[in-house]
């Protein structure tokens, strides 16, 4: 979209009503017209131009609005994006992530131990957090393969380490001690919140929602 100050967001919008849905041949016929030259489109806008553009439904207007946002979002984003929990394979591969991983990424590390109270539920908590915080680095370890059982024992694990630019911010040994008993990924994410260790939470689509919603318009 190429939308220079108020009247290049008009002939963008113009256009994803053209393109995105369905318009009786009368209404699409004008639609075109306006759409079609960029001169005639700088002009104050026609009484029919205007009833027109009135016309259309809020949902629309929404969908065409989420489609800028994501797209500035996209066009300001210069940091890499991961989506998944990492799997580190060792003491190694922790202090790469750490040390190597760009200035401005959030690290946060579980450590962990198969079959001590917590850690499943916790690993699955961080699965649902790194989709919904894909600019965060969320990574995991076995406590065995770190190297250092003597700091990482059963008895401190679960634990959440927070790293930004090779500093910890924020060291959560037995974790679960700052949790219910039962807890999921929206308590995970307000204890983080609470010291203030995740960005703000990222405008994203999930795949085929834009179709979804124009579908349903079209309807």
């Amino acid at each position: 979209m190429e939308s220079e100050g108020p009247k290049g967001v008009i002939n963008d919008w113009r256009r994803f009503k053209l393109d995105g849905v369905e318009q009786p041949p009368a209404r699409r016929a004008l639609l075109r017209q306006m759409s079609s030259n960029r001169e005639e489109g700088l002009r104050k806008m026609g009484e029919q131009e205007y009833q027109l553009l009135q016309q259309d439904d809020e949902d629309s207007l929404s969908l065409y609005r989420r489609r800028c946002m994501l797209g500035m979002r996209e066009r300001l984003s210069v940091g890499p994006t991961f989506d998944t929990v990492e799997e580190l394979r060792g003491a190694e591969h922790f202090l790469e992530v750490v040390e190597k991983e760009k200035r401005s990424t959030l690290v946060v590390v579980h450590i962990y131990q198969h079959g001590v109270r917590g850690c499943e539920e916790m690993n699955s908590s961080l699965d649902c957090l790194a989709a919904e915080y894909p600019s965060v680095r969320f990574c995991r370890i076995d406590g065995m393969a770190t190297g250092a059982t003597e700091h990482f024992s059963s008895d401190v694990l679960p634990t959440l380490l927070v790293y930004k630019a090779g500093e910890l911010l924020g060291n959560f040994l037995s974790v679960t001690q700052h949790l219910n008993q039962e807890f999921f990924a929206t308590d995970v994410e307000a204890l983080l919140n609470q010291y203030g260790l995740l960005p703000e939470k990222e405008l994203t689509a999930s795949p085929g929602e834009g179709e979804e919603q124009e579908e349903a318009q079209v309807e």
